[in-house]
């Protein structure tokens, strides 16, 4: 994990017992919540691969497997497609696109897609390709501050986004109620919904607040290890019924 790829953070040491400490938290908060967690093997030599959300796009008709941004992590793909064939017909994604799920924020049966360092024009009219036949919008969103579009902004339900304004283009979200994360914490907006619980870092207290006002149950938990990597709590799992 210390040879992690990392787009926007300096590289840090990682102390990986404490990430291991932190990930199991994170499974275990989610059969808290009632989901059936699906632990992959380890992949020693993908320093990435805990970041499962990135290989697959997950509709209830089809699981889409991305040709990701970063070359290095390319070899993640086989082991996702192994797990998700037994639950979905899977397509792939072909050369020259780039698409990773870390970019696709769904929001019923609209995808908007992040035009990112991770994920190009070619990728998202792939991505609408194979999705169209069933019925789903892919709505392209410009990102210019992060790595991925779900780095800038998370979709809360009830109509709702969590955003950071300067990291993403709101226009294709007009329409939506936005929340915007506390100025001192640009980090905050990678949330993850499950059923009616949000799930956040406990590294920012004031976005917290932001949505507890807001009338949003929340629970946090502690992933700072984690987050050295470039990561938020959507990334390290892929949820669907």
């Amino acid at each position: 994990m210390s040879q992690c790829e990392l787009v926007y953070l300096d590289r840090q040491e990682i102390d990986l017992a404490k990430a291991i400490a932190q990930h199991r938290a994170y499974e275990e908060c989610l059969r808290g919540l009632g989901v059936q967690v699906i632990s992959l093997p380890p992949e020693p030599d993908l320093p990435d691969a805990v970041f499962v959300e990135d290989p697959a796009v997950v509709v209830d008709e089809l699981a889409v497997i991305t040709r990701m941004g970063a070359e290095s992590r390319r070899r993640e793909s086989e082991t996702l497609a192994d797990a998700l064939s037994s639950f979905r017909q899977l397509q792939w994604l072909r050369e020259p696109a780039t698409l990773e799920g870390g970019d696709v924020m769904r929001v019923d049966r609209t995808l908007f897609v992040g035009s990112s360092p991770r994920s190009n024009a070619e990728g998202i009219r792939q991505l609408a390709e194979a999705l169209s036949p069933f019925g789903y919008l892919v709505r392209a969103v410009d990102v210019h501050g992060c790595m991925h579009l779900k780095t800038g902004c998370t979709y809360l339900g009830n109509g709702t986004v969590l955003a950071n304004r300067e990291w993403i283009d709101t226009e294709p979200l007009a329409g939506f109620r936005i929340l915007d994360v506390a100025p001192e914490e640009p980090w905050a907006a990678n949330i993850l919904r499950v059923r009616d619980t949000l799930l956040m870092p406990d590294a920012f207290p004031a976005t917290a607040q932001i949505l507890e006002r807001a009338g949003f149950p929340i629970r946090t938990l502690d992933i700072s290890e984690l987050m050295k990597a470039e990561a938020g709590l959507t990334c390290m799992s892929i949820l669907f019924e």
